[in-house]
Parts: C-alpha cells; structure tokens; sequence
C-alpha cells in the first residue's frame, strides 16, 4: 500500500536539448536497490519509446530526438548489486523468525540459577539415613536401559 503521493519535475537530455515534465510518485515502504522506477505513466507522459533489447529509451526533444542508454555491464552490476541486496533482506528475516524462535525456547532468566526442579519419575533418597540433617538425591526411575 502507498503511504503517500509526490510530485517531482523529471528532465532528461542535456542543455542544448531536454524535456522535462512533472511526474507522481507513489512512496511506498520498500527495501530495494532503486530510488525510483519509471514505468508505463512516465513512458506516456514523455512519449518515450523503451528499446529493452539495447537497453535504450527514445524520446522527443526541443532539438530532435534525446536518447538515454545504459551499457551491459552496467546493467549487469545493477543486478548483481539487487540479488546481493534481495538475499540479504531474505537472510535477515529468516534471522528475526529464528531469534524469535530462540527466545520462545530460552530458560527464564527470572528463575534462580541454583535452583533444581527433579525430572517426573524422580525418586528421592536420603543420602546419609543414620545423619540429621537429612539432605536427599534424586534418582530417575524412568531411565532407559541404555
């Protein structure tokens, strides 16, 4: 969804021959390698004719006819720098689901450090009978015979 709208003067050429018009934006909230990206609203308004085989766009000026190109390795750099761009977004929000998968999973840090809670099944046995101060071990009773 947008979050708003802008209008901004958009001129391409040179200053012996350009074109500029007015375009609106929409601003979204998106993580990407472009600050912009023109698409069919732009062609039409500057009548621009896209060559995406040479990468190449054609459009009318003052002074004939104004052409904006790119070269492939450009292009190739810029697509690169996306995909780097794109598996870093992707590898940060598998991070965020496992931290909070981690901290679903992590002990209470309330609980005392020292504390013990015995196992179900634990039997508890006094370590000295004959002594009075009665202290006790747990032993598991559900153990396997491994």
């Amino acid at each position: 969804m947008p979050l708003r709208q802008t209008d901004l003067p958009i001129t391409f050429g040179d200053p012996t021959n350009y074109r500029t018009e007015t375009l609106t934006f929409e601003v979204v909230r998106f993580h990407g390698t472009y600050h912009a990206i023109l698409g069919r609203p732009c062609y039409a308004k500057f009548l621009a004719v896209p060559n995406y085989t040479y990468l190449k766009l054609n459009m009318s000026g003052l002074c004939g006819v104004i052409t904006i190109g790119s070269s492939f390795q450009c292009t190739y750099e810029c697509e690169v720098k996306c995909c780097e761009h794109a598996m870093a977004i992707v590898a940060s929000k598998e991070l965020a689901a496992i931290r909070k998968e981690v901290v679903k999973e992590a002990p209470n840090p309330k609980r005392l450090a020292g504390s013990f809670e015995p196992m179900e099944g634990a039997k508890g046995v006094l370590i000295d009978p004959s002594g009075s101060k009665g202290k006790v071990v747990c032993i598991g009773t559900t153990l396997s015979s491994e």
